[in-house]
This record gives C-alpha cells, sequence and structure tokens, in this order.
C-alpha cells in the first residue's frame, strides 16, 4: 500500500503491507509521545513537569483495551489506565456515567474503579469518527495534593480512603470542550494550593486536544479501516511475541517472597508470596498466601497489582511492544482476601508507589533462577515519597511540596546495577533542586550517592541517593509513604540484599528515626529543621567472593566503599590508596 493519503477512509484495508504496518505503528506511538511531551511542558507543579510523574495513552472503544502509551509515561500506568478506562466504557454502558459529546472530557482519581492513589488522577477522551467513537485517549498525572488528611495525601496512618483525600467517580470535567466550573469548584474547595491546580487542569486536558488533533490527521491519511486492521494486527504480534519470550522459560513453578515493612499503622511486616507457574505458552501469577488486608495504607488495589505484575514482565522482555496483546499471555488469578486486592474503603495511598514495586521484586526473585542472564537482583524499589505542606506567613501564600528520589539498581549477568535511577515503576526522576529551592521554602543542604549502599555481589548493586533539605521559613508539616526501611533490596544468585531506606529527621536541634522507619505523617517542622533521607542500594547479583579484586579496588578508590567494607563484603583487602594487596602486586583474596 502506498504511503501517500488514501482517497477514502474506506480503503481497502486488506493489503496491510509491513512498511505501511511499521509506519502506523510508530505514528501511534508518537501520538502518545507527543501527548507526554505536551502534558509536562505546560503543567504547573514540578512533579509533572520536572519529574514527569504522568502518562498517556490510547485505548480501544470497545473494551479499553491499550492500543499504545507513551515512550516517556510511567509503565505502572500501563495497566491501571486500562482498567480504568474499560470501567467508563462499562459505566457509560449501564448509564452509571454521563454519555459522551465530542469535546468531552472525564476526570476519575477512585482507586477501586482501576486507578491507584487518588493523587494519580486520570483525564479520559473519546475520539470521534463519523459519529461513532474511534478510541480513547487517557492520561494520569500525579497532583500534589487532593485534601485529606496531611498535605500532599500520603497519609502514612489513614485507616480509611476519605483520611486520603477527595475520592472523584468519572464525571465529565470538560463538556464539548468547555471546563465545567462548578465541578471543578467543588474539587478546589476540597484541596489545598486550589489556585495552583488550574495550570495542570488545563495542561492534562490540552495534552489530550494535541492527540487527538495528531491522532486525526493520521486516520484522515490511511484511513479508519486501515488503523484498524494495523490495531489488530499490532496487538497479535505483540501475544506471539510475548509467547515466544515466556517459551524461554522451563515448566514449573517458581516462588518467592518479598516483605513491606508495616503498613505504618501496625509495626508488622506484610508478605507478598508469588507462584508462578509455567507451562511454555503463558504464566499464571498466584499471591495465594500473601497477607490479609492491612489497617493503613499499603494495601493494592486490583488494577494496580495487574499492572505491577505487566510492567515486571515489561522490565524482563522489554523488547515486546506495550499493548493489551503483551499481557494475553499472563493470567493473573485474582488474589482475593489479601492486602493485594483492596476493597472500599481500605486506604491505599502506597499502593501504587511502594506495593506495586515490591509485587515487581516478587516476579524478579521467582524468576532469576530461571532467567538468569535477563533477570536482575532487586532493584531499589521505592519512590522516596516525600511531601511537604505549610505556610510561609510573612509571604502570605501556603505550599504543597512533593520529592520523589532515586534509589539503586540491582547488579546482574553483565555487570553492576545503576546508581540513582529512577523506581522500578517509572521514568519519574527528581525534580532539579535548583527548581524545588526556587518554588518551595527549603534548602539542600546534600544531594549525593549514598556510597556504600549497593548489595555486594559479584556484580553489586547501584548506589542509592543520600539528601538533606532544612525548612527555611514558616512552618510546616512532612510526611513520608516509603518502603525498605526494614528489609533491603534482594539479592539475586548469592548476591548480598542493598541497604535500607534511611529517614532522620532533626527538630530543634535532636534527631530521630520515625517508629515506622521510613513511614510517618504529620511531623511539625519549623524554620531549620532539616529531614535526611538515604535511599536503598540494589541488591548485589553472584558470589561476593568471585568479584573481580580491580573493580573492588576502583570503588574503594572512588570512595564507594571503605577498605573495611571490601574486606568484610567482598573479601578483599584494598589499602587506602585503592590498591589490592600493594603496588605492582597481582590481586589477592584476604585471609
Amino acid at each position: 500500500m502506498s504511503l501517500h493519503p488514501t482517497s477514502s477512509p474506506a480503503a481497502d484495508a486488506a493489503a496491510l503491507d509491513p512498511i505501511t504496518l511499521s509506519v502506523i505503528q510508530s505514528g501511534l506511538q508518537q501520538v502518545c509521545d507527543e501527548m507526554d511531551l505536551s502534558f509536562s511542558r505546560a503543567a504547573f507543579s514540578p512533579v509533572i513537569a520536572e519529574a514527569n510523574d504522568r502518562s498517556d495513552g490510547i485505548y480501544s472503544a470497545q473494551d479499553g483495551s491499550l492500543i499504545a502509551q507513551g515512550s516517556q509515561g510511567l509503565p505502572v500506568f500501563v495497566g491501571t489506565m486500562q482498567y480504568s478506562t474499560r470501567t467508563l466504557i462499562s459505566m457509560i454502558a449501564e448509564g452509571r456515567a454521563a454519555a459522551p459529546k465530542p469535546g468531552d472530557i472525564y476526570i476519575v482519581n477512585d482507586p477501586y474503579l482501576g486507578g491507584t492513589h487518588l493523587m494519580d488522577v486520570r483525564f479520559a477522551m473519546p475520539v470521534w469518527r463519523g459519529g461513532e467513537i474511534f478510541c480513547w485517549l487517557s492520561n494520569t498525572g500525579h497532583w500534589p495534593d487532593t485534601g485529606g488528611a496531611v498535605p500532599g495525601g500520603f497519609s502514612a496512618s489513614a485507616t480509611s480512603v476519605e483520611q486520603e483525600g477527595l475520592r472523584l467517580p468519572p464525571v465529565r470535567l470538560f463538556k464539548e470542550g468547555e471546563l465545567d466550573q462548578e465541578i471543578y469548584s467543588i474539587i478546589c474547595s476540597n484541596i489545598r494550593v486550589a489556585d495552583q491546580r488550574i495550570g495542570d487542569v488545563k495542561a492534562q486536558a490540552a495534552a489530550l486536544y494535541v492527540g487527538e488533533a495528531r491522532l486525526t490527521r493520521m486516520l484522515d491519511r490511511y484511513g479508519d479501516a486501515t488503523v484498524r486492521d494495523a490495531i489488530a494486527e499490532l496487538r497479535r504480534r505483540a501475544a506471539d511475541q510475548m509467547r515466544a519470550n515466556v517459551a524461554l522459560i522451563p515448566p514449573g513453578t517458581y516462588r518467592s517472597t518479598a516483605y513491606v515493612d508495616s503498613d505504618g499503622v501496625v509495626d508488622t511486616p506484610l508478605e507478598i508470596r508469588l507462584a508462578i507457574h509455567a507451562d511454555g505458552t503463558k504464566l499464571r501469577f498466584d499471591f495465594e498466601g500473601s497477607s490479609p488486608p492491612c489497617m493503613g495504607p499499603m494495601n493494592s488495589v486490583l488494577a494496580t497489582t495487574h499492572s505491577s505484575v505487566y510492567l515486571a514482565m515489561r522490565h524482563i522482555f522489554p523488547d515486546v511492544p506495550i499493548s493489551a496483546g503483551a499481557f494475553e499471555p499472563l493470567e493473573i488469578t485474582r488474589p482475593e482476601g489479601t492486602f493485594l486486592d483492596a476493597q472500599y474503603p481500605r486506604p491505599v495511598s502506597g499502593c501504587a508507589a511502594e506495593v506495586s514495586q515490591r509485587i515487581a521484586e516478587a516476579v524478579f526473585a521467582a524468576l532469576v533462577e530461571a532467567l538468569p542472564d535477563r533477570v536482575t537482583a532487586a532493584p531499589a524499589g521505592s519512590s522516596g515519597n516525600f511531601a511537604l505542606g505549610g505556610s510561609v506567613p510573612e509571604e502570605g501564600r501556603n505550599f504543597v511540596m512533593y520529592q520523589i528520589s532515586g534509589g539503586g539498581y540491582g547488579g546482574y549477568a553483565g555487570g553492576d546495577g545503576i546508581s540513582n535511577g529512577c523506581s522500578t515503576i517509572g521514568i519519574s526522576k527528581a525534580p532539579p533542586v535548583e527548581i524545588m529551592e526556587q518554588q518551595f521554602p527549603v534548602l539542600y543542604h546534600r544531594y549525593a550517592l549514598r556510597e556504600g549502599s549497593g548489595g555486594a555481589g559479584q556484580h553489586r548493586g547501584g548506589f542509592g541517593l543520600d539528601y538533606e533539605v532544612e525548612l527555611r521559613r514558616g512552618e510546616a508539616r512532612a510526611s513520608f509513604v516509603m518502603d525498605h526501611g526494614r528489609f533491603g533490596p534482594q539479592g539475586a544468585l548469592g548476591g548480598a540484599d542493598g541497604a535500607v531506606n534511611s529517614v532522620v529527621v532533626t527538630q530543634g536541634g535532636q534527631s530521630f528515626t520515625p517508629p515506622h522507619l521510613s513511614k510517618a505523617q504529620d511531623i511539625p517542622l519549623k524554620a531549620g529543621d532539616r529531614v535526611r533521607v538515604g535511599t536503598p542500594g540494589g541488591g548485589g547479583y553472584g558470589n561476593p567472593l568471585t568479584r573481580d579484586p580491580s573493580l573492588v579496588a576502583e570503588d574503594v578508590r572512588l570512595g564507594r566503599y571503605t577498605p573495611t567494607q571490601a574486606r568484610d563484603m567482598f573479601g578483599v583487602a584494598v589499602d587506602r590508596a585503592g590498591l589490592v594487596d600493594g603496588p605492582g602486586t597481582e590481586a589477592l583474596r584476604a585471609g
């Protein structure tokens, strides 16, 4: 088929050739990427504009299945946005949500309808062709605040979802292209620093309108039938490609256990028990035996649990294109009666950023022996959620600051883990220190690699981040919902665990660690008080005693490990100059 415009949208799609298929695939991806970039560039909040805590995608008009997702979006949303779009379509069909018109945009953040936590706010808009819906465009952005008990929404002690913020069912925030001021005023009346949200709202809507324009142009060029056939073919190929990868896993059952430190209320670990059943054509994921629903906010809704499995497999097999087809060979038994299938009114603020990463860690730990050349030791596995909200009376303003941070990746068969990488669930990165200091009354005294935090191994884990921030003016309340404060990221195949998360708060010159280690809420801070965070290092891969001594010496020379750590962790004697057993000698193992 020619790459020139078709004479009619109804042009024969049967002659779909590989070149046209590839061009359409790239075109769909480009639509999503442009939505991502438009969203970030127009957004007001640093967590979206700088940290890229957002995602955009295209979804089927029939069942909400994923067609394409932006390459710059968070992978954890790959399953949840499909789930929420599917739920919206069902609610419209059942009359539980208003029927759409051209230009309408729905807003929803209800976790139990396919969401994550309340701060992840979804917009969805139908794309019309010839009076019918061709597909849906949807995006998610992390709002810095949606109300609730504490600024930022990360209430470590919440025991119901109402304490976490405003919960929105699917309603039309934009009606035929116009913002519904009544609904918007209800939202603004329930969130902090509401005057700043209009920038994010308009950016989120504008990204969908950009996607609509780009997609319409592609449909006009190739014809609706051709694009529809290409979408079906791309889904089929993604399913076949995932099945081919699944066939690499020897048939059998692979088990693992991952731990959540605590739920923030009861100081007892939560267990994620996973059994993966492989039969050569599909994988079945069974979480039977995992901990029951918890009191605190570390419950996971079903959509996030599914999405966590999908993103873990995406890490293992990154060559498979993102579409609903990639999920077809992956069966997930519903984990009823566990904290991985949260029901209303269980609190869920920690599900997307923390529990999701423990689920992915369980998948990695289960499959590393079956796929040692593809699966890594556990990464840091925490988004480092730190929210700071307060006021500066002398300036007459309130603020809500949200900080995410990176950590170490796990070692792998080909080398050491990356240091200060983004979280397992996405590509979001910490906003630049300069931006944070400009927008909020804070000063960063330290922002550096956390040397020594990588787990020992033949290939060591990457290092986490060490930062310290001071409140300069006014008063504020600090809240944390992090994890890996009790159990470090798991090593693999004989490798050691990475260092645990560390949080130290200094009030009036006195320092302390929260009782739940890296979970706390409503800690009052005054000018001069500080918070210091050390994020986890990645797990080590392989026996540490088999690590190349010259690599150990290089790490010591660069200050990454001390000579004592080199001896204790790797069994290598290194002097302070970074030389192994003295200049000019062969590298000898310490006795």
